[in-house]
């Protein structure tokens, strides 16, 4: 049943039960969307040794092999979903996507990623390298550091037994399924 208000403040609480009703009865949508943001990252390589996509998954196969929780896994995974959209702040894309979905350090985590990655880059394009030393004291700093020095920054290898989407796929429709918070 659709509602029949044109503007928001002169909308009922009868109404934002249906919205709500409804949007919950959707939510499956968000994976999928998800899912498709992933698969066009495969269009995107821009210079680099494999696609966004393969990039991705190397980092959450990464993960995922050194023990990492379901988060952290899923984060990994989509930390640079944004580049779908835009790669200069793909980072804060990113974040905002999954933020509903994971704990607070993990969103921070990815949030500022690529200020972490940075050490191992940001000096060739004369950029500071100890761009992630603004976040030190940060509760997340470390979840951080391991996330871009072991399992991002390394994750080019067009040899390296990356697992599937598929195998992910699971994981990404249980952590859409349901936001943790709003």
């Amino acid at each position: 049943m659709a509602t029949t208000f044109t503007r928001m403040d002169e909308s009922t609480a009868e109404q934002w039960a249906v919205i709500g009703h409804e949007t919950m009865e959707h939510q499956d949508r968000v994976a999928d969307r998800a899912l498709w943001m992933l698969r066009s990252l495969e269009e995107v390589t821009d210079g680099f040794a494999v696609n966004q996509l393969v990039h991705s998954l190397q980092t959450a196969t990464r993960a995922e092999r050194d023990g990492a929780d379901d988060e952290v896994v899923f984060a990994s995974l989509l930390h640079d979903i944004g580049k779908a959209v835009s790669v200069p702040n793909h980072p804060e894309i990113a974040a905002a996507i999954i933020k509903p979905y994971v704990r607070p350090d993990v969103y921070n985590m990815i949030r500022a990623h690529q200020d972490f990655q940075g050490r191992h880059y940001y000096h060739h394009f004369g950029g500071n390298p100890d761009a992630r030393d603004q976040y030190e004291g940060e509760p997340w700093f470390d979840l951080a550091a391991r996330f871009a020095d072991v399992y991002d920054q390394t994750a080019f290898d067009p040899d390296y037994d990356t697992l599937p989407l598929e195998h992910f796929e699971p994981l990404v429709r249980a952590r859409f399924a349901r936001p943790t918070s709003l």
